[in-house]
C-alpha cells in the first residue's frame, strides 16, 4: 500500500492524444480572440503553458498589440471549441495504451490523490478529461493550470497548496510525483522537488528525457505496475 501521497498528471501526450484537434481548436480561439488569421501557424508546444503558447505563436504571426483580456477571450473561446469539437475529440483522438489502468491502479490506493497538472487552462483540461471518461479517477479542484500561472514550475506549488486545503494537511514535497512526457515537466518537478516519471509517449525520446534527470523513465504506461514505480520514486526522494 503506498502511503499518503499526490500524484500529478500531465496531460497532454500523457494521457491524450488530441490528434489535431486541439491545433484545430487552438486556431479557430485565436482568431476569434485576436480577429486576425493566423497566417503564421501555431507556434510548437514542446511543454509550454497555455499563456505561453499563445504568446509565442501572438509573436510567430507578427501580432504585437496585446489588448486587455487577450488571453481571458482566447481562453473562453478555446474551452468552447472543445466542448463544441467533444465528439470529434472521441472519433480522433485517444486515450494513451496503458492510461486507463495507471490511473485505475491508483484510484484504488486509499492515500493517493490524483490530479492533472498541465499547461492547459482548467476549463479546456476538464473538457479535453471527461470527452474520454479519466475525469473519475482525478480530483480536478487539486490540480494546476495553464490560467493558474504561467511558468510551469509554480503550478506545482499551486496543487500542492490545493492538496493541502482539499486533504486538511500539507503534503509534504517527498510525497509528491509529477508524470509527464516533455523536459519541461521534468523541469519544473525538480525545481519544485518533487519526484518525476517520465513518459517517452510524446516527442522527446526515452534517452533524451533520461539525460534530462528523471527519477524513473518510460517508454509506455502500457504493462507497467505504477504504484511500484511511484513507491520506488517516493522511496528514493524520503531518502535525499
Amino acid at each position: 500500500m503506498l502511503p499518503r501521497c499526490l500524484v500529478l498528471w500531465d496531460v497532454d501526450h500523457t494521457l491524450i492524444e488530441t490528434r489535431g484537434v486541439g491545433s484545430t481548436v487552438f486556431r479557430e480561439a485565436f482568431e476569434k480572440a485576436t480577429g486576425a488569421t493566423m497566417s503564421a501557424g501555431m507556434a510548437t508546444a514542446h511543454g509550454h503553458t497555455e499563456p505561453v503558447l499563445l504568446e509565442k505563436t501572438l509573436e510567430l504571426n507578427g501580432i504585437k498589440d496585446r489588448e486587455e483580456g487577450l488571453f481571458e477571450r482566447f481562453a473562453a473561446a478555446q474551452a468552447d471549441g472543445y466542448r463544441a469539437r467533444s465528439d470529434e475529440l472521441r472519433e480522433r483522438g485517444r486515450v494513451l495504451p496503458g492510461v486507463e489502468e495507471a490511473l485505475g491502479a491508483l484510484a484504488t490506493e486509499p492515500g493517493v490523490m490524483q490530479s492533472a497538472l498541465t499547461g492547459n487552462t482548467r476549463r479546456a483540461a476538464q473538457v479535453k478529461l471527461s470527452a474520454f471518461g479519466l475525469d473519475r479517477h482525478l480530483d480536478l479542484a487539486v490540480g494546476a493550470y495553464g490560467d493558474d500561472d504561467s511558468y510551469r514550475p509554480r503550478l506545482v506549488e499551486v496543487a500542492l497548496a490545493r492538496a493541502a486545503e482539499r486533504g486538511g494537511m500539507p503534503v509534504p514535497r517527498e510525497r509528491a510525483v509529477l508524470i509527464g512526457d516533455t523536459p519541461k515537466d521534468i523541469a519544473a518537478a525538480r525545481e519544485a522537488g518533487v519526484g518525476v516519471i517520465a513518459v517517452a509517449s510524446g516527442t522527446s525520446s526515452v534517452d533524451e528525457l533520461t539525460e534530462v534527470g528523471a527519477d524513473l523513465v518510460l517508454g509506455t504506461l502500457e504493462s507497467v505496475d505504477i504504484r511500484d514505480l511511484v513507491g520506488r520514486v517516493l522511496t528514493v526522494r524520503a531518502g535525499e
